[in-house]
């Protein structure tokens, strides 16, 4: 089910007065049958525009649509209870009831509506099924993993065949090496599950190896909504280049575009970019390059005809997979990234070379 968002705005009130302007005009149109993640910092309005979806907060201003039907709208004065909107839910801390059984986790949603006892038998043990539970049915909630318990709350969520499922930061109490299996996990569920899914996290990476579609919020306004590629390497804002992972920004001026390429003026240098762009020649302009598209090389040669530049290691730490490091090119400091077996050395005198397809142009 489609999911449609138009003019919601939502202010928090304080017992002093003082108002929090949480949501500020979101438009926003969620597609069927994909994964859609909200995405930002602490405080952006995230949660808020998800509560509102599911009819936990009332907005101020605006209407949101799932499917064809209307759940709320402040103009036509409609409000669709939680209950009614045929939307399953899945919270930070899971909201597993301890003194129950994992079947009787899952068959709450069921034994509430009073579906008949057969059937809930049957859509329990399928739905634990699909979520690799079977044979937990009779185990205690609290003998479970926490892996194990996010899954009972999904298939909770699950059971009751909801035509949307929406998720608050599921994975954030899991520990870091769980919480990379369950993504694989939760990927492959909602892929086979072919429903709308509506996913919030402050995580980038979540966000990248979760999403069809990631929106990322800022400060109650929904900033820019893209594939997680084009969102990762192909941003259109600076903040979003920022937030969504590891960037360098090069301030500079466009000194031409032409077919295929832009060529922008900068303090160490003119850098060519591999992508043509809106701006004119004059006009300033940021260089936006991630540290995994600026190559090191030892040597005086001058492998590439463009982008090189000449500077000196200031720092490189190891983390396993890469080295993390800094290079210095004329009062100006790159992050970088380089392979483990790597020769270069914190110190180096090193030749610079940004990758023109990897250098993205954005407005100043």
């Amino acid at each position: 089910m489609e999911i449609r968002i138009e003019g919601l705005t939502k202010v928090f009130r304080s017992p002093s007065g003082e108002e929090v302007q949480a949501l500020k005009g979101i438009d926003l149109i969620i597609p069927a049958n994909r994964i859609f993640t909200l995405l930002g910092p602490s405080g952006c309005g995230k949660t808020t525009l998800l509560r509102c979806i599911v009819g936990l907060e009332t907005p101020d201003t605006g209407e949101i649509a799932i499917g064809d039907t209307v759940v709320w709208s402040k103009e036509r004065r409609i409000f669709v209870p939680p209950n009614k909107r045929g939307i399953g839910m899945v919270f930070q801390t899971y909201a597993i009831w301890p003194h129950m059984t994992v079947f009787d986790n899952v068959a709450y949603p069921l034994q509430v509506r009073r579906v008949p006892k057969e059937e809930i038998r049957r859509r329990v043990r399928e739905t634990l099924r699909f979520v690799k539970l079977e044979g937990l049915e009779n185990r205690p909630a609290t003998a479970l993993s926490g892996g194990q318990q996010q899954r009972v709350a999904l298939a909770r969520a699950l059971v009751s065949e909801p035509k949307v499922i929406l998720f608050d930061e599921p994975l954030s109490n899991l520990d870091a090496k769980l919480r990379e299996e369950t993504r694989k996990e939760l990927r492959r569920f909602l892929t086979e599950l072919g429903i709308t899914a509506v996913y919030v996290t402050h995580d980038r990476l979540e966000a990248l190896t979760l999403s069809d579609l990631v929106a990322v919020m800022r400060e109650g306004v929904v900033v820019e909504v893209g594939a997680p590629t084009d969102i990762y390497f192909k941003p259109k804002h600076r903040f979003v280049a920022d937030f969504i992972g590891k960037a360098n920004f090069i301030e500079g001026v466009v000194e031409s575009v032409g077919e295929g390429y832009t060529r922008v003026s900068t303090p160490i240098g003119p850098i060519t970019c591999g992508e043509e762009t809106d701006l004119s020649p004059g006009e300033e302009a940021v260089v936006c390059v991630r540290p995994e598209a600026i190559e090191l090389m030892k040597g005086d040669s001058q492998p590439r005809d463009v982008n090189v530049f000449r500077g000196e290691v200031s720092s490189l730490l190891f983390i396993g997979e890469s080295y993390e490091g800094e290079v210095r090119i004329d009062g100006l400091v790159l992050a970088v990234k380089a392979s483990p077996t790597s020769p270069i050395k914190e110190g180096d005198e090193v030749v610079v070379f940004l990758d023109p397809s990897r250098c993205h142009v954005l407005r100043e």
